[in-house]
């Protein structure tokens, strides 16, 4: 007479249920959560991570939500935004962020990553590469060439059109962007962190392998 619905069996996933290619890196740790990988050449590190709970991620939808919430985030540990934008890796919607940080003595350090949300879990594979040794020569290198171009003003009290956020020419908060840091730079310094970050973020997308019982997961709806 009555029909007793039972509750919908929870999708059993765990870390490795997303693979990265191997990078032929060292291995320095793995544990229920995260795997760890390290290549000191290039003072870069990989992580997957797994969140067994509700992601906190906002949306994965509204992009414009995304810069702004990225853009804070970076500028409230006095770094800035290089990238935000929403991605489809095997027709799931993922958030692919590049931000960048001081670091305490000299240099920036980049944190690429890519949020990658369900229903009631998540993964975010995270790429930080940190300059070391003699820092600023991309930086110093292009300014030259845009100032002598005139695309960038330099004066006694400040440069005008060298950093600007790569999403709202207004905001002046944290370290902003500055235009060295462009994509179509990386070409010419392969081995600057956030060139190496940007080529590991584009293999890890093209190569990143999900196990069936990822498929079988409730969307994030947010």
């Amino acid at each position: 007479m009555f029909k007793f619905f039972r509750k919908k069996k929870k999708i059993k996933v765990n870390l490795h249920s997303v693979t990265i290619p191997d990078q032929g890196w060292e291995k320095v740790s793995e544990d229920h959560d995260a795997i760890r990988w390290v290549n000191p050449q290039q003072s870069a590190l990989i992580v997957l991570h797994y969140f067994d709970r509700e992601p906190d991620l906002p949306t994965a939808k509204d992009l414009d939500y995304l810069k702004r919430f990225y853009r804070n985030i970076a500028a409230s540990s006095n770094g800035g935004s290089i990238e935000t934008d929403i991605i489809h890796i095997h027709n799931i919607p993922c958030v692919k962020t590049i931000i960048k940080t001081p670091q305490q003595e000299t240099g920036m350090a980049y944190i690429a990553s890519i949020t990658i949300p369900f229903e009631d879990c998540s993964y975010v594979i995270k790429i930080q590469t940190d300059e070391i040794g003699i820092t600023g020569m991309r930086d110093a290198l292009i300014l030259d060439r845009l100032h002598q171009s005139g695309e960038v003003e330099i004066d006694e009290e400040s440069m005008k059109n060298w950093f600007e956020d790569p999403y709202d020419p207004d905001f002046r908060q944290g370290t902003l962007m500055n235009k060295s840091e462009l994509e179509k730079y990386d070409h010419e310094f392969p081995e600057h962190p956030l060139s190496i970050a940007r080529s590991l973020l584009r293999s890890i997308i093209a190569t990143l392998i999900f196990k069936s019982e990822i498929k079988q997961l409730p969307s994030f709806k947010k």
